[in-house]
């Protein structure tokens, strides 16, 4: 008995240290809700002394959460935030430089060109029209095969698209607008758009979904979501406009200062590997490493040639004025924030 009462305490106790063993990290991400989970089972199967504990929100809305912590960090890695975001930030020394296990084998264009790199790439999101083929019919709606189709006046009313300030995939949207056809021509676009949009929301994801569930017929979004709503079902069509879409890239960084270094360096390692590229592929066409990505279900035929070249450098260097000018003509019809 006495044996039993031993055994059974030192069992106890090694459980209790292998829970202490455990660090947890705290990231922060604006990666889609629903693929949180699938990756902090990858990532701590492969390192079990991890404990990945996610603060998820909007790209905006977590830009700024880090820019109002920046005299007192809380995040221990930012990972999967949009680039633009990153530059923006790694542009005030927010974080620690590092060149994960393997960052060679990546494609030199979504790596940071500082050695080593403050941010790393992981995979593009790319801007998308979620299109309700029922909804379009009940009201004559012609199908949109470009960005200006939006501006007919059979549209008013009829498109939902992302706030800018508090979703990065609104702000690539204005952003492509204003670097494929200038400021005055953008402008004057997004004036003709803004006649016609029901409401800006504060999810890039949301407007597809609406559009998915037949509450508007038109939801400018991103290709990932239109390819996830029309796979479970919903009657959309998910087009990539004739101009040429936006897009960003999902990237992650070292927060510096953090007291959890050599654990933040392992995550790091692990999403600059093949593995966590082939786990991104499962919901995005384009991923970071070449070789891997494989076709996904449901998006857009060609969306990767329709991709504009995107001056990462332009876009966060004049972030804060495009959503400052945004905002004081658009920012009306957006939502109430939660």
């Amino acid at each position: 008995m006495l044996f039993a009462r031993l055994f059974g305490a030192l069992a106890l106790a090694g459980v209790a240290f292998t829970a202490q063993a455990k660090t947890e990290l705290l990231v922060y991400t604006a990666v889609e809700a629903d693929e949180l989970a699938k990756f902090k089972r990858a990532i701590e199967a492969d390192h079990p002394d991890l404990d990945i504990k996610w603060v998820r929100d909007s790209t905006g809305i977590i830009t700024a959460k880090l820019l109002a912590e920046k005299a007192n960090p809380q995040a221990d890695v930012v990972w999967g935030l949009a680039v633009t975001s990153l530059k923006f930030l790694a542009g005030q020394g927010y974080f620690q430089p590092y060149a994960p296990k393997g960052v060679e084998a990546l494609d030199p264009q979504y790596v940071d060109s500082a050695t080593p790199p403050q941010w790393v790439g992981q995979r593009a999101w790319v801007a998308a029209l979620c299109f309700n083929t029922v909804e379009a019919e009940k009201a004559q709606l012609p199908k949109p095969a470009s960005w200006h189709d939006l501006l007919k006046p059979e549209f008013k009313g009829k498109v939902v698209m992302p706030n800018p300030s508090s979703s990065g995939t609104g702000f690539l949207d204005v952003s492509a607008w204003l670097q494929m056809w200038g400021d005055e021509k953008a402008w004057r676009y997004m004036d003709g758009l803004h006649e016609n949009i029901a409401q800006y929301t504060h999810s890039g994801s949301k407007p597809c979904k609406m559009a998915a569930a037949g509450e508007v017929p038109v939801g400018i979004s991103f290709a990932y979501r239109g390819a996830q709503e029309k796979s479970k079902g919903a009657p959309i069509e998910v087009i990539a406009p004739s101009e040429g879409v936006g897009w960003d890239l999902e990237a992650f960084a070292i927060v510096k200062g953090t007291r959890k270094l050599e654990a933040a360096k392992q995550l790091a390692d692990w999403s600059a590997s093949r593995k966590a590229n082939a786990l991104y592929n499962e919901g995005y066409a384009v991923v970071a490493m070449p070789g891997v990505a494989k076709p996904v279900p449901n998006y857009p035929e060609g969306i990767a040639e329709k991709m504009i070249q995107n001056d990462f450098g332009w876009v966060a260097k004049h972030r804060e004025m495009i959503l400052a000018e945004w905002a004081k003509r658009y920012d009306g019809k957006s939502e109430p924030k939660q």
